[in-house]
C-alpha cells in the first residue's frame, strides 16, 4: 500500500507539506508526478509547485536521486526497502482543478500533487490527514475515520477532497444513489429549491441511462467572493467554483444548475464512456485524441437539454442556452478553417486560451451544435423511436462496463446501428471538415417546428464596423474583427484603444458617438503600443456581426409537434 500524508504547518505560507511512502525491490526507482489533470487536456507542469523534494530510505538516510524529466525522478533504492519521498506543494490557486490551502482550508486535487511509483500505479492508496479536529472532510474516497482509501493510484488522482470546518451539506436520493452536496465558502444555500432540482435532472439522466455508475455521488462546491465558474468531473464527484457569492441563487443559478447537470452527465460520458486514446489515461504525457466533439461537445448539449427535459428550465431558458451556443458559433470565423476534430487534438496546444485569431473552434461549441443535428437526425431517420440517448446508453453498456476504449469509428458504427444509416459523409464535412453549418441546423430545427432567427446586432460597432470591443474602465480596446468588415479594413489592429472619434473624445460611448456620427465620415484616433494613429473607416452599405434566436414556426404541423415531444422528453 502507497501511503499519503499531508501536514499543514503555516497556512499562510500556503505550502502544503507531503509525504509519501512505498515499499520498494528493485536497485533504481522511478517516481512520477502527473503532467496534466483529466478534464483539462493540457500539460499542467504541477511539479512547478514543488519545492525541497528529498527521499529517505527505512533507516530515514537520504536516498540518492536525479530527475530525467521535468517531473520524473530515478531514486537509487538498491539498500532500501521502503522509501519516504518529502516535499512541500505550492497550492495559491483556488479553482475546480486546482489544489488550494488557507488557514480555512484545505483543498486537494491529488493528481495535481501526489507523486507515485512508475510500475506500482495499481497498488492501494491510504491518505492521512493532519487537520484540526473541528475540520470535515469532503471526498468521495472511503473514510477510515480521518484517513481517505483508495484502491489505485487512479482512483486517488481521481478523488479531490476539501478539509474544514465551515462546509455546508446536504443530500438527496435518485435510483439507489445518494448524492452528496458540499457547499465551502460564503454562501447561503437555498436547500429546497437546490435539491428539487438535482433531484429532477439526475432522475432523468439516470432514466435515460438505466443505471448510475456508482452508488455515492459528490458534488463539492466552492462559492468564491468573485467572479468564477468552473467545473471538473470525476468518476464519482465533481468540483464546481461559482461567485461572486450574493448572486449564486439569484441569476447565477441557472449557471450553477448547468454546470451541474454538464458535470454530472460526464460521469458516464468520458468518465466512463472514454475516448480509446485516455483508455487507460496516461499521466506522463499528452493523450491526444480528435474526440472532443464526444467527450465535451455531447456534454455540453446533453447537460443543456436534460435541465429541459427535466422541467427544471423552461423553453425560454433553454433557447437562451441553446441560442448562446449558435451565437458563439456564428461569430467565430474559425469555423471556416479548422475542424473541430482538429481542434480537439489542438487543445493540448492552445485549446484553453484566445489563442491566434481565427485559428480553431470549440469542442464545447460545435461539439454541442453536431451533438444537436446528430439528434434530431436519428430521430427523423427512426421515427422518433430512438434518438442520441440511445446511442450513449449503447456505448455505456457496449464500451464503458467493458473496460473498452470508444474510437471516432466505434462512435459512427453505433450511431448506424441505432439510425440505420451511415454518418460517414456527414462527418467528413462537419466534424473532420469545415463545411459551414447553417444548413444542418436549419434542417434540425425545421423537423422540430423551429426557426434560426438572426438580425443586425443592435451594437452599432458590430453590425456596422465588424469589431468587438472591451469596455476597460472608459478605455474602449478593440478584441475581435469580422475579416474584411470596415474595421479590418481601415488598419485597426487588436488591443488597438479608441480615443476619439472625428475629433471628439470618448470615455466608455463608442456607439453612441458612431451612431451620431452615421451618415458622415468617421475618423477613429486610436493608440497603439504608446502612438498614436488616425484611422478613416469604410463605408460599407451592409451589416457585419448578427444577433441569432430560436423561436417556434408559426404553422407547426402534427409531425414537428410530434417531433419535438420525442426530442424533449
Amino acid at each position: 500500500m502507497a501511503l499519503y500524508q499531508f501536514g499543514i504547518v503555516n497556512p499562510q505560507q500556503q505550502y502544503i507539506q507531503i509525504k509519501a511512502t512505498f515499499a520498494v525491490t528493485a536497485k533504481q526507482t522511478e517516481i512520477q508526478l502527473p503532467s496534466w489533470r483529466p478534464g483539462r487536456y493540457e500539460l499542467g507542469n504541477f511539479a512547478k509547485n514543488v519545492k525541497g523534494f528529498k527521499v529517505f530510505n527505512q533507516e530515514n538516510q537520504k536516498v540518492e536521486f536525479h530527475k530525467t524529466t521535468k517531473d520524473r525522478w530515478v531514486l537509487n533504492t538498491e539498500s532500501a526497502t521502503s522509501i519516504t519521498i518529502e516535499y512541500s506543494y505550492y497550492a495559491s490557486v483556488l479553482n475546480a482543478g486546482s489544489t488550494f490551502l488557507d488557514a480555512k482550508q484545505l483543498y486537494v486535487n491529488p493528481v495535481n500533487c501526489c507523486v507515485y511509483k512508475v510500475g506500482a500505479e495499481d497498488e492501494s492508496c491510504e491518505v492521512q490527514l493532519a487537520i484540526p479536529a473541528d475540520w470535515k472532510v469532503a471526498c468521495s474516497m472511503k473514510k477510515d475515520g480521518k484517513n481517505l482509501l483508495a484502491a489505485n493510484f487512479d482512483e486517488l488522482a481521481d478523488s479531490p477532497f476539501i478539509c474544514s470546518a465551515d462546509l455546508k451539506y446536504n443530500q438527496y436520493e435518485s435510483k439507489g444513489t445518494v448524492f452528496h452536496v458540499w457547499f465551502s465558502g460564503e454562501v447561503k444555500p437555498d436547500w429546497p429549491r437546490l435539491i428539487k432540482d438535482f433531484k429532477a435532472f439526475t432522475d432523468k439522466q439516470i432514466e435515460k441511462f438505466n443505471e448510475f455508475p456508482c452508488s455515492d455521488y459528490h458534488y463539492l462546491i466552492h462559492i468564491l467572493p468573485h467572479k468564477a465558474y468552473h467545473g471538473v468531473e470525476h468518476c464519482k464527484s465533481t468540483v464546481i467554483s461559482l461567485g461572486p457569492s450574493y448572486d449564486v441563487f439569484k441569476s447565477l443559478y441557472k449557471e450553477l444548475l448547468g454546470v451541474s447537470s454538464h458535470e454530472l452527465y460526464h460521469t458516464w460520458n468520458v468518465k466512463a464512456i472514454r475516448p480509446i486514446e485516455m483508455q487507460p489515461y496516461d499521466f506522463t504525457k499528452e493523450n491526444y485524441s480528435k474526440m472532443g466533439y464526444l467527450c465535451e461537445g455531447v456534454t455540453t448539449y446533453m447537460g443543456d437539454l436534460f435541465l429541459y427535459k427535466s422541467k427544471v428550465f423552461d423553453q425560454k431558458a433553454y433557447f437562451a442556452e441553446l441560442t448562446a451556443r449558435l451565437q458563439t458559433h456564428f461569430d467565430n470565423h474559425a469555423r471556416f478553417n479548422y475542424s473541430v476534430a482538429e481542434s480537439s487534438f489542438d487543445t493540448w496546444l492552445d485549446g484553453y486560451e484566445a489563442g491566434a485569431p481565427n485559428r480553431k473552434v470549440s469542442i464545447y461549441t460545435e461539439g454541442s451544435l453536431i451533438a444537436f443535428v446528430i439528434d434530431v437526425m436519428i430521430l427523423e431517420a427512426t421515427k422518433n423511436k430512438k434518438s442520441l440517448d440511445t446511442v450513449m446508453k449503447n456505448l455505456y453498456f457496449n464500451y464503458a462496463l467493458k473496460g473498452k476504449g470508444v474510437s471516432d469509428e466505434d462512435y459512427k458504427n453505433e450511431l448506424k446501428n441505432v439510425a440505420g444509416i451511415s454518418f460517414d459523409e456527414f462527418f467528413d464535412q462537419y466534424v473532420y471538415g469545415s463545411n459551414p453549418f447553417e444548413s444542418i441546423i436549419t434542417n434540425a430545427m425545421e423537423y422540430l417546428g423551429l426557426e434560426l432567427t438572426s438580425i443586425p446586432s443592435k451594437i452599432y460597432s458590430h453590425a456596422r464596423l465588424g469589431v468587438k470591443c472591451i469596455n476597460d474602465h472608459g478605455k474602449m480596446i478593440a478584441k475581435v474583427f469580422y475579416p474584411g468588415g470596415p474595421a479590418d479594413l481601415s488598419g485597426m489592429m487588436i488591443d488597438d484603444h479608441i480615443l476619439a472619434i472625428n475629433g471628439i473624445a470618448i470615455h466608455g460611448e463608442l456607439d453612441e458617438w458612431l451612431e451620431y456620427f452615421d451618415n458622415d465620415v468617421k475618423k477613429l484616433t486610436v493608440i497603439r503600443a504608446g502612438q498614436m494613429l488616425e484611422l478613416i473607416i469604410p463605408e460599407v452599405n451592409r451589416n457585419f456581426y448578427c444577433e441569432y434566436g430560436i423561436k417556434v414556426m408559426k404553422d407547426v404541423n402534427k409531425a414537428q409537434q410530434n417531433a419535438y415531444a420525442a426530442w424533449s422528453k
